[in-house]
């Protein structure tokens, strides 16, 4: 079905002019419209193997948005350039699917803002982080229980290790033997990883709105006055844990190399750019987050860089089937990246708790 067709489906103004391939997301297929009186439209085909419930999905986009709009609104902000703004199908609907079986939704475009795939300076990560803190700010009286998990146990750390010693015990492909040093140290921290949920369940943390992918490029920065102003990609908005939000913007963005660095000596948690996050998340906070929180925030860290090092070598035990790889071996390379960052941070988790404070 051609694009302009499927855009005419929903309640767009103005005859489409041009759709075109747009962005660097791996997950969703994203294009720029652009009709021929100037509008611009974000149309996205939805990725239904990893978004299965694509109902719950768009539930969840359609009641936190219209949530930020009244609070962007009694702020005095721009409701128009600092949440996402669906565009409803011509029948009312938040998506629409086409002959066959596709699934698509349609964004106003956010005028004169950009996206960086990189962190190219700190006050790009600063900026990051204030947007995120705001993000939990904004909808820290919103009544997480409601949302739909879009991703069943996302970031279940425990349940991850459960899957994670699976692999290992299958080892379809042969490679756990391999591999030996990277099971050993896994199941070394294996007793922690049920820490926060069970402080969850205890009471302890509170259950929150979380964005759970907290990378850079998931925030919209203005290109006059390079201020974050808005965060995107709310398919993974789940109820959650602070922490983990936090956690994973460190994992990617403190981190002073690739996360698939071959060489693992380059790997170190950057505590300078790690005290720039936790100023600018608990500014954006704006004292919301419980003591709990603030003092589990470098667990945080921890926790969300060793699920990732569990996953990528899971994967790798499997035969290289979730995540995509571009060279033989890379999902082990991958893993021995997060995994040196967890034994980086626990060489430096004095200073890092120090900072929290």
């Amino acid at each position: 079905m051609e694009k302009k067709e499927i855009l005419s489906q929903f309640q767009v103004t103005g005859d489409m002019k041009s759709v075109e391939p747009y962005g660097s997301g791996h997950i969703n297929h994203t294009f720029l419209a652009k009709t021929e009186d100037g509008a611009k439209y974000i149309l996205q085909g939805i990725n239904t193997s990893i978004f299965q419930d694509v109902e719950g999905l768009m539930e969840n986009v359609l009641n936190v948005t219209a949530y930020l709009r009244k609070e962007i609104i009694r702020m005095g902000g721009d409701p128009a350039r600092e949440t996402l703004n669906v565009i409803l199908t011509q029948d009312g609907k938040s998506y629409y699917t086409d002959p066959d079986g596709a699934k698509w939704r349609v964004y106003e475009f956010i005028e004169r803002a950009r996206t960086f795939d990189a962190v190219e300076s700190k006050e790009d990560f600063y900026q990051s982080a204030l947007a995120f803190g705001k993000f939990q700010a904004m909808l820290a009286d919103y009544p997480a229980d409601t949302l739909h998990e879009t991703i069943p146990n996302f970031h279940n750390t425990a349940k991850r290790y459960q899957d994670f010693e699976k692999a290992v015990e299958e080892d379809v492909c042969k490679r756990a033997d391999e591999v030996q040093q990277e099971i050993a140290f896994i199941r070394a921290r294996s007793k922690e990883m049920s820490q926060l949920h069970e402080m969850l369940a205890k009471g302890e943390l509170p259950l929150r709105v979380t964005h759970n992918d907290t990378k850079l490029n998931n925030i919209m920065i203005d290109e006059t006055t390079h201020q974050a102003i808005c965060v995107i990609d709310l398919d993974t908005v789940m109820p959650g844990l602070s922490v983990h939000d936090f956690g994973d913007a460190i994992r990617f963005g403190a981190n002073t190399a690739a996360e698939d660095e071959p060489d693992v000596s380059k790997v170190s948690l950057s505590l300078e750019l790690f005290e720039i996050y936790v100023n600018g998340f608990l500014k954006g906070c704006e004292g919301r987050l419980t003591q709990a929180e603030i003092a589990m925030l470098p667990m945080g860290a921890k926790m969300m860089t060793i699920e990732c090092g569990m996953r990528f070598l899971a994967d790798y035990l499997q035969g290289d089937i979730y995540f995509k790889t571009a060279r033989e071996k890379h999902n082990l390379e991958r893993c021995r990246t997060q995994l040196a960052l967890v034994a980086d941070m626990e060489n430096k988790w004095q200073q890092m708790c120090a900072l929290c404070k």
